[in-house]
C-alpha cells in the first residue's frame, strides 16, 4: 500500500529510505525485490526521485512490476518527488542555507536531507543505496539511540581529496573505511553542526561530485559516534587488484561473483560494476540461499582516518597515476 510523506509509522516496523531514480532500475528492482522478500520485519519503505515523471515510472514498477501491494508481509511504502518536500525544506532549513543548497546539489546527496525532513525525533532513518542485494532472511542490526552505523570497504571513497584536506587542515575528522550502501541513525539531528561542517567543505561551492556524500558521512561518524556494520555480514564488493587483472584479461564479471560466500551475508552491496552483474548472478541461482540470518551482527568501532595516512595514500595515488595505471586498469 501507499502512503503519504507525512504518515506516521506503525510500531514495530522498520523506517527504510532510498534516494532513487528509474534510470537504476536495471539493477534496483533486484534490490527492492530481495529486499521485500527477505525482510524477516515488516519495513516502511520511502522512495524518494527527482520529478513527478520519475514517480510514476517507479509506482510502475512497485505496482505492477513487483506486485508489491500483495506482499504477504504487510510492508508500507511510497513514492515522493524532491518539489513534495519542498515545504518541509522550507521550514525544517530555513536558517541553513547550505543545507538546502547541498539538497539541490547532486541527487545522492539527499541520502542525508531528505530521510531528515520526514522523520521526528527519535524516529530511526534507515538508508539504502539500490545497488544491494538481500540474499537471506534477515533483519536488520538496531538502530542505535545515538550515533549512525555504516558499511565498512577496504578503500575510502573520500574524494574528491582537494575537499577533504582542506578539511582537514580545519581539524575536521573523518573515518576511513566507510561505505555508504547502508546506514542508520535516528532523528534529531545537530543541523546547526551540519551547516558548518557543509560551510568547511566548500557550502555552496562544493563541486557536484556523488562521493561528496561519503565525505559527509565519514565526518558525521567522528562527530557522533556509531561504529561499522559487520563486513561479513553486510558486506561491500571490492574491486580489488586481483579482480581488476581478471577484468582486464576478459573474464566475466560473473565469474568474479562466484567466490563470494552469499550464505553467510545478510546484504551484499554490488558497488561499481558489479551492479551489473546482479540479473544473469540471479537467473543462474547464484545469489539467493533462504537462510536464517536473522540475528543481530558485531558492531566495530570507526577507525579514524589520520591526515598523515591520507596524505600517503594520495602520494601513492599519483605515482600510480604517473605510470599509467589509471589508464591500464580504469576505476
Amino acid at each position: 500500500m501507499t502512503s503519504p510523506a507525512s504518515a506516521t509509522t506503525p510500531q514495530g516496523y522498520r523506517r527504510l529510505f532510498m534516494i532513487l531514480s528509474p534510470v537504476s532500475l536495471g539493477y534496483a528492482r533486484f534490490c527492492l525485490e530481495s529486499l521485500l522478500r527477505n525482510s524477516a520485519e515488516p519495513v516502511h519503505l520511502r522512495l524518494i526521485t527527482d520529478s513527478s515523471g520519475d514517480k510514476e515510472k517507479l509506482l510502475e514498477e512497485l505496482v505492477v512490476r513487483q506486485n508489491i501491494g500483495s506482499n504477504p508481509a504487510g510492508h508500507l511504502w511510497s513514492v515522493l518527488a524532491e518539489d513534495e518536500l519542498a515545504d518541509l525544506e522550507a521550514a525544517a532549513f530555513r536558517n541553513y542555507p547550505n543545507l538546502r543548497a547541498f539538497r539541490h546539489g547532486h541527487p545522492c546527496w539527499r541520502k542525508v536531507t531528505d530521510p531528515i525532513l520526514l522523520s521526528e525525533d527519535h524516529e530511526e532513518m534507515v538508508l539504502l543505496d539500490p545497488d544491494l542485494y538481500f540474499p537471506n532472511h534477515f533483519r536488520f542490526e538496531p538502530t542505535p539511540e545515538t550515533g549512525v552505523l555504516l558499511m565498512w570497504q577496504k578503500p575510502n571513497c573520500l574524494v574528491p581529496a582537494s575537499v577533504v584536506r582542506t578539511a582537514m587542515d580545519q581539524n575536521i575528522r573523518f573515518a576511513h573505511h566507510v561505505d555508504i550502501g547502508v546506514g542508520g541513525w535516528r532523528a534529531p539531528v545537530d543541523l546547526d553542526w551540519l551547516e558548518w561542517l557543509l560551510g568547511k567543505l566548500g557550502g555552496q561551492n562544493l563541486p557536484r561530485v556523488m562521493h561528496i556524500e561519503a565525505i559527509v558521512w565519514a565526518a558525521l561518524a567522528m562527530r557522533v559516534g556509531g561504529g561499522y556494520l559487520d563486513p561479513d555480514v553486510w558486506h561491500c564488493w571490492h574491486r580489488d587488484q586481483p579482480k581488476r587483472i581478471l577484468r582486464k584479461l576478459g573474464i566475466p564479471g560473473l565469474h568474479l561473483l562466484r567466490v563470494e560466500d552469499f550464505s553467510s551475508i545478510k546484504c551484499f552491496h554490488a558497488g561499481g560494476e558489479a551492479k551489473w552483474w546482479l540479473e544473469e548472478a540471479k537467473q543462474k541461482g547464484m545469489l539467493d540461499r533462504g537462510r536464517d540470518l536473522r540475528s543481530p551482527g558485531r558492531i566495530l568501532p570507526f577507525e579514524e582516518l589520520r591526515p598523515n595516512s591520507f596524505d600517503r595514500e594520495q602520494r601513492v595515488k599519483t605515482v600510480l597515476a604517473r605510470l599509467g595505471y589509471y589508464s591500464v586498469f580504469r576505476t
